[in-house]
């Protein structure tokens, strides 16, 4: 019969000791409990759905160049849109893109609409309560934009009182409020281009916008705009995955780092953006 001590000498002193056995057994259970609940939690099958349908749907915004947008011939093009194919040829799946608006993207992923979010997803500590992303692949940031030749707003701090322009729902909402001085007022807009042609049109003074999309527009259409010097913010892109599909998040960034390492997001990079803006050492 099992009791709940029993006794033995210590080797040192001889004397006996007491162990509760109910407290082992109790410690015990509990730690099987937490290993069948990790193991599950690994095993969430996300990725072997996928595997079996052989489709990965992703989510984006489909006029976010150079991430992911629309060329003259209506086809998805741009750094995302490579990327991802690429990683979809690599696991042997299909990559299916689902455009949605961005303001309502993280609820479209939760009620699985699609699978994950690629499209130039700023890493946020808010997003994190909502997502799970992968390490980051690219540093971007938030940058002012302006008329071409404009002469009154040079500097960040000059643009106390201006009339901002951003997309709704994307990182420029907040970068704003962290603008050397406050704006006199905040638009937001459904998209970038259609904020880019109240600037034009002189209905704003600038645009909030990350980076790369500013300088791809820039680069479109030269003597339109510039960027006032300076990051408004610094932000890392990652792939956006429910928190449940750990194993389908874990195989994309076991791709992504294959990519990296073979000089294939590299190479990706330099297509898009002329250099490598892929590589970690470059972003400090």
């Amino acid at each position: 019969m099992l009791t709940s001590k029993f006794s033995k000498p210590h080797p040192n002193t001889g004397k006996k000791r007491s162990v509760n056995v109910k407290k082992i057994l109790a410690i015990l259970s509990s730690l099987l409990l937490l290993t069948l609940t990790v193991s599950a939690f690994a095993a969430d099958g996300s990725f072997k759905r996928v595997k079996k349908e052989g489709t990965l749907t992703i989510g984006l915004d489909d006029a976010f160049p150079p991430m992911g947008y629309r060329n003259d011939k209506g086809q998805l093009v741009g750094f995302d849109i490579d990327a991802a194919e690429e990683v979809g040829k690599r696991l042997g799946i299909k990559i299916k893109w689902q455009p949605t608006a961005w303001d309502g993207v993280m609820h479209a992923l939760n009620s699985k609409k699609f699978d994950c979010i690629w499209n130039g997803m700023t890493i946020t500590e808010d997003r994190k309560k909502e997502v799970a992303f992968t390490k980051p692949y690219k540093m971007d940031g938030q940058v002012a934009v302006v008329r071409f030749g404009e002469k009154k707003f040079k500097k960040l701090a000059d643009l106390k009182g201006a009339k901002v322009g951003v997309q709704k729902g994307s990182s420029a909402v907040e970068a704003v409020k962290k603008l050397p001085a406050a704006p006199a007022e905040v638009r937001e807009y459904e998209d970038n281009p259609k904020a880019l042609l109240d600037l034009e049109s002189k209905r704003l003074d600038t645009v909030v916008i990350d980076d790369a999309t500013g300088r791809d527009f820039i680069s479109k259409r030269p003597g339109k705009f510039q960027i006032i010097p300076g990051n408004i913010t610094k932000e890392p892109f990652g792939v956006a995955f429910r928190k449940e599909d750990v194993e389908l998040r874990q195989a994309v960034q076991k791709t992504l780092d294959g990519m990296v390492k073979d000089g294939t997001m590299a190479k990706i990079s330099k297509k898009w953006f002329g250099e490598d803006i892929t590589n970690p050492k470059k972003w400090k």
